[in-house]
């Protein structure tokens, strides 16, 4: 979705840092609810994702990790990506591609409740 006015403007990524970026429709508005749900908390999801999106081994937590299955791996562009999942609330998550290629964390699903397909 383009920008319109009254939008926040998002600041470009600098020294290291990943682009955060929606992969889809769904994920603006599941990111929208989050923001008004848990602002705090999204603000710690987005940071790890602009800082830290594919922590190495023993890094991971369990509010931080790459899903396993099915789910390890998820398509954008044509290419298969390592698909990843922050616990932003209780129930609350956010699933991102991790494209390391071009330093781009790909926000395929925001989400205020748990999502079914982890369960």
């Amino acid at each position: 979705m383009s920008p319109k006015r009254g939008d926040l403007v998002a600041p470009p990524p600098t020294d290291g840092e990943w682009a955060v970026r929606f992969s889809t429709n769904e994920s603006i508005k599941g990111w929208a609810a989050l923001e008004a749900a848990a602002p705090n908390n999204l603000r710690w999801a987005w940071d790890i994702m602009r800082t830290d999106p594919g922590p190495g081994p023993g890094k991971p937590t369990t509010r931080h990790f790459q899903l396993k299955g099915d789910l390890a791996t998820g398509l954008h562009g044509g290419r298969e990506l390592p698909q990843w999942e922050i616990e932003v609330t209780a129930g609350g998550r956010i699933f991102y591609l991790l494209d390391e290629e071009r330093r781009t964390v790909w926000v395929k699903m925001a989400s205020t409740g748990h999502p079914k397909v982890t369960e």
